[in-house]
This record gives C-alpha cells, sequence and structure tokens, in this order.
C-alpha cells in the first residue's frame, strides 16, 4: 500500500534563487545523504550551482545562530560590494577572523556567488534519542527557534531537522535503509519546499497572489 504522506506535487522554477543550506555535521552519514538529496532537488529545479551556498555546523542546536547569521550575511553582501560575509570570504580559500572577534560559521561553500540575499534557507540536522532527556531538549528549542527566525527576518526557514526514535529510521529517512526497502531521502522534500517557499514569498513580497 503507497503512502499518503507528503505534499502534492508542484512544479516551481528555482532559476532566479539563491538558496542556503545549512547543516550540522551530528551522524554524518545520513547528513551528507540529506545535504546530497537537497542539493539533487535544488538543482533539478534549475536553481544555478553558484546560487546554492552551504554551511555547516557542529550539532543541530548551533542551526538556529547559523541560519540567522547566515541570512543577514548575505544581507550585507547585497548592500556591499566586497563580496564579505560576517567577516568570512565566499570567494577565495582563505579565512580571516573578524576584528570583533564574533564566532564564525565554518565554511564549505561554493565561489563566485552573486551579492543576493538568501531567499530560503535550508537547516539541516540529525537528532537519535539516547537514553537521557537531551534529544526533547534539543528537538523543542530548535524547532521553537527556527520557526522564530522565518517569522522575524521574513525568509523561509525550511525545518530539515530528522527527530528519529532510532538509528534505523534515521537511515530510512535518509534513504539508506539497511534492509530491502531503503525509505526516502526527505533531503529531496526540503529542497522541493526551498524553491517553492523562496518562489512564493518572493511573489507575495510584490503583492501577487493567484
Amino acid at each position: 500500500m503507497s503512502s499518503i504522506k507528503g505534499p502534492s506535487s508542484a512544479q516551481f522554477d528555482g532559476s532566479s534563487l539563491r538558496i542556503a543550506i545549512v547543516h550540522a555535521r551530528w551522524n554524518k552519514t545520513v547528513i551528507e545523504s540529506l545535504v546530497a538529496g537537497t542539493i539533487n532537488k535544488l538543482k533539478a529545479c534549475g536553481v544555478k550551482d553558484s546560487n546554492i551556498i552551504v554551511q555547516s555546523v557542529p550539532g543541530s542546536f548551533e542551526l538556529p545562530f547559523a541560519c540567522s547569521k547566515v541570512i543577514a550575511g548575505s544581507r550585507v553582501q547585497a548592500a556591499t560590494s566586497s563580496g564579505d560575509l560576517l567577516g568570512l570570504s565566499f570567494g577565495g580559500s582563505s579565512t580571516s577572523l573578524p576584528s570583533n572577534k564574533e564566532p564564525s560559521i565554518p565554511t564549505s561553500t561554493l565561489a563566485n556567488l552573486p551579492n543576493a540575499p538568501f531567499d530560503a534557507v535550508v537547516a539541516i540536522g540529525v537528532l537519535i534519542k539516547g537514553s537521557t532527556m537531551h534529544f526533547e531538549y534539543i528537538c523543542d528549542s530548535v524547532s521553537h527557534a527556527l520557526m522564530k527566525i522565518q517569522i522575524d527576518t521574513g525568509v523561509p526557514v525550511i525545518f530539515g531537522v530528522l527527530t528519529a526514535l532510532t538509528e534505523d529510521q534515521a537511515l530510512e529517512r535518509a534513504g539508506l535503509g539497511r534492509g530491502a526497502e531503503k525509505g526516502h531521502n526527505h533531503g529531496e522534500d526540503w529542497g522541493l519546499a526551498a524553491v517553492e517557499m523562496g518562489t512564493q514569498s518572493k511573489r507575495w513580497a510584490e503583492g501577487k497572489f493567484l
């Protein structure tokens, strides 16, 4: 029996969008698959390589801070010709620390970026329940913080944080199931959602409604 889960299909053109992916590095195997799935769908929707920006942070708890800074930094880029994001150069291989000692975001980005604010951000993390309450606290705080960021900034933040009870649940939601049924890579859904929300947000901001 096929699942009824998931959004109905809709096709949006992402060729004019600039999308950021901010991902945690905890649970690396699952993260890598989810990020790859997100990027593949962004490209399938027409988003240019140079407009897909990838940033990483240690864990899911750091995602809200990083998303907030990335959104703010992209607006700095749009307002200046230096292409400098919070003291970190996107265009070259060297990294200089900001003079005010503000914590920097680890970077692994594509070069030659256009100076435009991000139209959407995909926050990707993997939380797997352990034997303590750590899981519940992180899930709750990260969920609420990411929601607040998109409301406060007006930039769609796609919730790409898996909250799995077991390792197998996480693997299956990254298309890496251990059994015959590999599951579905939810990163693909997040890529589609980023393109749709980025497109719709721009249209709504212009007062255009279908």
